[in-house]
């Protein structure tokens, strides 16, 4: 017996299907070059040895994998079956789910006062790791919810743009942050402030910027995945955090790990949806391509209040990684 969707409560999903977003790739350029200055703020308190601590307590980091790319996906399939969104919808919070960690978790790690080195790592193995988790997440779990949908489609990433990815706008940024941090400390000391605030500054812009593009289909339709992509994202965040705590890991590093489950790479969800190579455009994506596009813009909402919010709360010292 099949339930009422409980999602009706908020208006009919398949409406979004035909709608077209505004999907402009220079902006995703431009973001990637502010990304990198960000990243290069970031690395300004980044030591060698916290590097070396990651490698002998090798368990954040697994535990980080696991969330990010096993957690997450199996708790977003059992969201779906539980809500019976539209299948486009589904597809599209599958696909998120599939995604690696975005890039903002490193700027939202370091304004919540995580452990910056873990969440550099994490970005940049999920990153890698996405060139066959995100197609197999996407293939298995979509498979289950919706076998023979024709949104069901293959996904291929390209090694080039993941390269990028990992050495243009982090490995780089991070290399020269943290030469500028160790040769030039007291500089490093001085700007960082700096660095953070115009990093705040320039996402706040980039929701803006976000809506003003989409502004009126977002007002039209914003009432009907609200709430679905707040239970999404919030169910990312505490099951990143609990996850490790299950498993005691001191409280810096499940901070560490929530975050990096709770932001999604959705822009490389949106890359993917967009491209007409992957998804035809005959198909109707609007439920997918709302989906990934709310949630880049939610998740760095979410993930700023709540990194003011442990910013404000301190960390008992735990010989626990």
């Amino acid at each position: 017996m099949q339930l009422t969707p409980l999602l009706s409560l908020f208006g009919d999903l398949e409406q979004l299907d035909t709608i077209r977003l505004n999907f402009n790739q220079e902006s995703v350029h431009l973001m990637n070059i502010a990304i990198a200055f960000i990243m290069f703020g970031v690395a300004l308190s980044i030591k060698p040895r916290h590097f070396k601590t990651l490698i002998f307590h090798p368990k954040p980091v697994l535990l980080g994998v696991i969330s990010q790319y096993m957690l997450l996906p199996a708790l977003t399939f059992a969201l779906v079956i539980l809500l019976r969104p539209s299948t486009a919808v589904a597809m599209g919070m599958i696909l998120v789910a599939a995604c690696p960690g975005g890039n903002v978790s490193n700027l939202i790690s370091s304004i919540s006062r995580s452990n910056i080195t873990l969440s550099v790592s994490l970005t940049a193995i999920t990153t890698v790791i996405s060139l066959f988790m995100t197609p197999f997440n996407f293939a298995f779990w979509g498979g289950l919810y919706a076998k023979h949908s024709p949104l069901l489609v293959p996904i291929t990433i390209d090694p080039v743009e993941m390269f990028r990815t990992v050495f243009l706008i982090l490995g780089i940024p991070v290399i020269l942050g943290m030469f500028v941090g160790i040769k030039f400390p007291a500089f490093a000391r001085k700007i960082d402030r700096s660095v953070q605030a115009a990093s705040i500054i320039f996402f706040v812009g980039f929701i803006v910027a976000a809506l003003a593009g989409n502004f009126d289909l977002f007002l039209r339709y914003i009432h009907s995945i609200f709430f679905l992509v707040l239970i999404h994202n919030g169910l990312a965040f505490l099951s990143g955090y609990f996850l490790p705590k299950t498993f005691k890991v001191s409280e810096i590093n499940c901070r560490t790990i929530s975050i990096e489950t709770g932001i999604q790479n959705s822009g490389l969800g949106l890359a993917l949806i967009f491209n007409p190579r992957i998804f035809p455009p005959e198909l109707h994506l609007g439920g997918m391509a709302f989906i990934a596009a709310w949630w880049g813009i939610w998740h760095i909402v979410a993930g700023l209040l709540l990194a003011f919010f442990w910013r404000r709360r301190s960390i008992t010292p735990a010989v626990t990684p």
